[in-house]
């Protein structure tokens, strides 16, 4: 049976209405109340299954009628990746969402130092990779509607010959291209969610469901009997699934797995539409079970149309000449919906990306170098970019029906699809790059994907045409001028496999080759160093001094006409209003200027947005030094470990220190013990001299007056000995920190040491020493207590006199002053001090081992406490003459 022509067309027209009217009410809902339904997860999934054109809804079918369970690489790519998502796809939208990504070309652009010459390169790669993909929903629908408006019987005709209707194909492309004109290009924000675009492919993504499952079950029920029938008489190439699983089953997946994310329009909708990571998470499971859905019935319709349909009848169409050939008219036409419903959202969408990319990264930069942008006035501004937008549309509708013409007499609408996948997954290698290692550079990426482009357009898409388009027959067959290494299907001399394996194989080797090569022997400029830090450490926390690395300068005033220009009046006024920048500022800082780089890249992409901030840029700087502190992953490490062992080396110092510290304190204990034993030693020798004479004199009044004046003498002086013994101890504790409140008046040092030397005059005759004072600091004055320092100066000449066991010992003072300090040094020709004890003699209750002094060992603890309450320091050294060396630092000035 046929259906009548009229009634395909009211029924096509009445969906397309209805098409309208969703996306219509989508962006008038979105307008008046942003979020809600159409923000959620359900709708954004429903989006993405966009993926199913009519390749997956007529081309599945026929493709497992040909090659068997082939087909399934379609669906378990795109599930491996979406079930991974935490893997790649969580880190591909989050960079997208983060930074205002407008498409595929802006993101590995921005990513590689905002470069136009990649953008460029990648929207040109993505225009003529697509355009086999919109020639074969052109030619899905002209096929399908060929056939639902065949005369009766012909559908069961042994040899249908359906030639390409190039009228119908026009037609469906003009009205495709009106609506992504009016529901896609209203608005120049290319970042802006297209909610009514969005709201009508989720009503397609539902109808193309229903549609294949409903002739799926009708197959089921009313052909087969059950599924145990069907399958019983299924052809041997679907029983034997040994002959599918080889080179090509594992090209296909890779391929799928790819061109769910790098086909423009997949990456519009999972990545651009994208509004949060909720969304994600929800088709990270939704989405491969509607995939499960889709290709559910594959087989069974693939099956039954093998067995009931005429030899020669074309499996792409077995959808829709089943239920015809049985007289199922409603079926029929909800399959015919289903396929149109596949092909038209492909269109849409790709035509919408593919518009954005070839504006923001062709047309606007050659406008800017070239100076035909009408950038003086904001309103022809904008229209001149929405003007190259829809131009770009009808642009790429016309490619897509070029593509078909060219290449009409293609049965198989597989093949044509595989030509589109191979030629996407050529940005793989740049995106897995630049997302996941720092040292890709913009000249790896830029030689990769140049490479891999042309060895798939040699090996794969020029070979589609068969001769009629740039490159013979012959040339194919046996090469360019005969040579056979050159052949595009076994380049190089490689023959044997099979085309799409061999395409794919040649290109990524030299696009991964290169990228990894040239990578490795260049250095990224410090634009592209930052811009990987921002992509590859997207999910660290940035610091705020992190996040300064380039420092640039501008004119409010020309920033704002730049803002004015691209975003309009109200939006730009609303900018600088949020940041507080008024025009007297004059100056606008990097914070203001990048915000203002971002707005403008959502509307023109990235390369574009700095393209036209660059021109009011006054100056700019990036810090080298910062971004080279910025590690990568592998330094990170590094520095971690590090990081490890530096800790590690600390506990371990910190232990030593703690043994230190125990034997120190082991040491003052039984210094402690020998201080109490001398002290009360000390204290008992007078104490026993008191009581003893003082017995005599009570015990016998006749002691004549010369032995009572000698024993009293004996009591004063023990009694002395005893004072200054308790005197030495008290001034000990005085002298721990916070203990002392002395009254810090300044006088001069010399004093001090004049009254040390009157004192030990006598001490200095008595034991025969010779002292010589050398130059002095007359002219130096420090702030303290003069009487303090004198003690101190005392206590270092007296030990230098009383120590001294040289044959003609000899003591040397003096002092200086050098760059603010006052140093004061005694000198002797003594027996010095060992190195070994010159620190513990400043302890409390040490004394020198070699001491055969009597004393509590107080005298050089105090004096160090003394000079460090002064601010200074006392230090002992080996003199000149091989005696020991005090000497005595103060801060101080001179005397005005």
């Amino acid at each position: 049976m046929k259906l009548p022509t009229d009634l395909v067309i009211l029924v096509c027209l009445g969906y397309v209405a209805l098409l309208f009217a969703v996306a219509f009410a989508g962006d008038r809902r979105a307008r008046m109340r942003p979020g809600g339904w159409l923000s959620s997860p359900l709708v954004y999934t429903l989006s993405i299954s966009i993926y199913c054109t009519s390749w997956t809804f007529f081309g599945a079918v026929g493709s497992a009628a040909r090659n068997g369970l082939e087909f399934v690489t379609i669906y378990l790519g795109p599930t491996i990746v979406f079930v991974g998502w935490w893997l790649f796809l969580r880190k591909l939208v989050t960079v997208g969402r983060t930074y205002h990504t407008t498409s595929i070309a802006d993101l590995i652009s921005a990513r590689f130092g905002k470069s136009p010459a990649l953008g460029a390169l990648v929207t040109l790669m993505a225009v003529v990779a697509t355009t086999p993909y919109i020639a074969l929903q052109l030619k899905a629908l002209t096929a399908s509607f060929q056939v639902i408006t065949f005369p009766a019987g012909a559908v069961t005709a042994a040899n249908i010959d359906l030639s390409p209707d190039y009228q119908i194909a026009f037609l469906l492309a003009a009205g495709l291209c009106l609506f992504a004109i009016i529901f896609g290009v209203r608005n120049i924000s290319a970042n802006e969610r297209h909610h009514g675009v969005i709201a009508a492919i989720a009503v397609e993504a539902v109808v193309k469901l229903v549609a294949l499952i409903t002739v799926g079950l009708w197959v089921l029920l009313s052909l087969g009997g059950s599924a145990t029938d069907i399958f019983a008489n299924a052809p041997s190439n679907l029983a034997e699934a040994e002959a599918t699983f080889g080179p090509r089953w594992v090209t296909l997946c890779f391929l799928a797995g790819a061109a769910v994310i790098c086909l423009p329009r997949q990456f519009q909708v999972t990545v651009v539409e994208n509004s949060n990571e909720g969304q994600l998470r929800t088709a990270s499971w939704l989405f491969p079970l509607y995939l499960f859905l889709i290709c559910l019935f594959v087989i069974p319709i693939a099956i039954a149309g093998l067995e009931r349909l005429p030899a020669g009848s074309n499996p792409d169409l077995y959808v829709l000449t089943l239920p015809l050939g049985a007289g199922e008219g409603t079926i029929a036409l909800l399959a015919f919906l289903g396929g149109f419903s596949s092909a038209t959202s492909m269109v849409i969408v790709s035509s919408i990306a593919l518009s954005t990319m070839i504006s923001n990264h062709i047309v606007m930069p050659l406008a800017l170098r070239f100076r035909l942008a009408p950038i003086a006035s904001a309103p022809l501004m904008r229209s001149f970019i929405l003007t190259t937008r829809r131009a770009s549309i009808v642009f790429i509708a016309a490619l897509g029906f070029l593509y078909f013409w060219l290449s009409g007499t293609s049965d198989a609408l597989a093949a044509i699809g595989l030509i589109s996948f191979c030629g996407v997954a050529q940005f793989m290698p740049s995106l897995v790059g630049g997302l996941y290692w720092r040292r890709a550079t913009q000249s790896g990426a830029l030689a990769g994907l140049a490479a891999g482009f042309v060895l798939w357009a040699y090996t794969l898409f020029l070979p589609s045409f068969e001769g009629s388009f740039l490159m013979s027959a012959d040339a194919i067959n046996a090469g360019p001028w005969g040579q056979a290494w050159l052949k595009p299907r076994a380049l190089f001399g490689l023959e044997g496999f099979d085309p799409l394996v061999h395409a794919l194989f040649w290109s990524m080797i030299a696009n991964v080759g290169l990228l990894i090569g040239i990578s490795l022997v260049t250095e990224p400029t410090p634009l592209a160093r930052y811009q990987s830090r921002l992509f590859v450490d997207i999910f660290r926390r940035q610091t705020e001094s992190e996040m300064r690395v380039m420092r640039r300068t501008a004119k409010i005033r020309d920033l704002r006409n730049i803002a004015n220009r691209i975003l309009g009046a109200e939006e730009a006024v609303n900018l600088f209003a949020r940041e507080n920048a008024r025009d007297h500022a004059r100056i606008a800082n990097d914070d203001l200027i990048t915000l203002v780089e971002q707005k403008l890249a959502s509307n023109v992409g990235a390369s574009t947005a700095r393209s036209l901030v660059s021109t009011v840029v006054t100056s700019e700087t990036i810090s080298v030094e910062r971004l080279q502190r910025l590690a990568d992953e592998t330094e990170q490490i590094r520095a971690y470990s590090e990081e490890l062992e530096r800790k590690s080396r600390q506990i371990e110092a910190t232990a030593e220190e703690l043994a230190r510290a125990n034997a120190q304190l082991r040491e003052i204990d039984q210094r402690k013990d020998e201080f109490l034993s001398q002290v009360s030693h000390e204290v008992r020798t007078p104490m026993t001299s008191i009581r003893s004479f003082s017995d005599i004199l009570l015990q016998n009044p006749q002691v004549s007056d010369a032995q009572r004046e000698r024993f009293l003498r004996i009591i004063q002086d023990e009694s002395l000995r005893l004072t200054r013994l308790l005197d030495g101890i008290l001034d000990l504790n005085q002298l721990e920190p916070g203990e002392a409140a002395w009254e810090r008046i300044p006088f001069a040092p010399e004093t001090a040491l004049d009254q040390a030397l009157e004192s030990c005059e006598a001490l200095v005759r008595a034991a025969g020493v010779t002292i010589t004072v050398e130059k002095r600091a007359r002219d130096a004055v420090i702030e303290g207590d003069r009487d303090k320092l004198a003690q101190v100066f005392i206590n270092l000449i007296s030990n230098a006199i009383k120590y001294n066991t040289s044959a003609s010992p000899a003591v040397a003072v003096s002092s200086s002053y050098r760059k603010g300090i006052y140093e004061a040094t005694v000198s002797d020709n003594g027996p010095g001090v060992p190195e070994s004890e010159r620190e513990r003699i400043f302890a409390k209750f040490s004394r020198g081992a070699a001491s055969r002094h009597a004393g509590a060992g107080l005298g050089l603890a105090i004096s160090r406490q003394i000079v460090e309450m002064l601010g200074g320091t006392l230090t002992v050294t080996e003199a000149k003459a091989g005696g020991a060396r005090f000497v005595v630092r103060i801060p101080g000035r001179r005397a005005t």
